[in-house]
């Protein structure tokens, strides 16, 4: 990976945008740009790093 720590990512993330990377090589996009899509993906939906699951509200 080219940018930052990713080591404040669960598993889960990491594999998330594992896949979401495949799927955009697939479809013909640079390695590079693949993974800057995939990490904005992951940031997107879960908001960036570990989150505590049981005292998180969406308010």
């Amino acid at each position: 990976m080219s940018r930052g720590d990713k080591s404040s990512y669960t598993d889960k993330q990491k594999r998330q945008a594992q896949h979401i990377e495949e799927g955009y090589k697939k479809e013909g996009v640079s390695e590079k740009t693949a993974e800057k899509r995939a990490w904005a993906t992951v940031n997107k939906q879960d908001g960036g790093g570990k989150k505590s699951g049981s005292g998180r509200k969406d308010h």
